[in-house]
């Protein structure tokens, strides 16, 4: 593990801090920590960065709330840099948006890599605008029970392609059920992030099983 006297701070005494947020990995800021505001946040738990335009000390979400919890501070292999992962409360950029990073200068002909969280956030503008012709809004102008009644069907057809031990059909069956879930979701109030949540405390829960068990 370093220490910060490892680290290289520039001539005014400052390092960057990428933080990202530790659920959708999405680079949300560039900011900049001096020896003091790097002591506190490893301390505290919680960002807190040298503000170069107001030449002071800033603790993110001391004023707005939205708190970044640390989960761990990385430096680069010439130790004058730091990716800061973080578990985010509400936006991290000033403007309200989730990420001060939200200005494209280059799209490949790819596009953007696909995201859970942005084919959530599609569904959620389809069931807010519900768009003539989308199949999406047909779903959520039927109601929670055909949507459900879609989910069940989607079981099924994943249980019959796994039995058939047929690969790319799984695949094929187990997309439609991601879907049609994640529509669900949508309707009944359920996020992405309470999703990994539940996950993460139960691959915490088996990781002490393990631990148990081989004591």
């Amino acid at each position: 593990m370093l220490t910060i006297d490892e680290l290289k701070f520039d001539s005014h005494g400052l390092i960057p801090a990428i933080v990202v947020d530790a659920a959708s990995q999405k680079v949300l800021t560039l900011a900049y920590m001096n020896r003091e505001s790097l002591d506190i946040s490893l301390k505290e738990k919680r960002t807190c960065f040298w503000s170069r335009s107001r030449q002071e000390l800033w603790r993110k979400g001391e004023t707005s709330g939205n708190v970044q919890h640390i989960r761990t501070i990385v430096a680069d292999c010439d130790r004058d840099a730091l990716v800061v992962t973080v578990d985010k409360e509400g936006p991290a950029c000033h403007l309200g948006t989730d990420s001060c990073f939200n200005d494209p200068l280059f799209i490949g002909e790819a596009g953007e890599p696909f995201r859970l969280e942005g084919l959530y956030e599609l569904l959620q503008g389809r069931k807010e605008n519900l768009p003539e012709g989308s199949y999406t809004t047909y779903l959520f102008q039927k109601g929670l029970d055909k949507i459900l009644k879609k989910v069940g069907e989607e079981c099924t057809e994943v249980i019959i392609a796994g039995k058939a031990q047929d690969k790319r059909e799984t695949v094929y069956e187990i997309a439609d059920l991601a879907y049609h879930v994640l529509v669900l979701m949508v309707e009944t109030g359920i996020s992405v992030e309470d999703i990994r949540t539940e996950l993460a405390s139960r691959h915490v829960i088996d990781h002490k099983v393990k631990q148990e068990k081989m004591v």
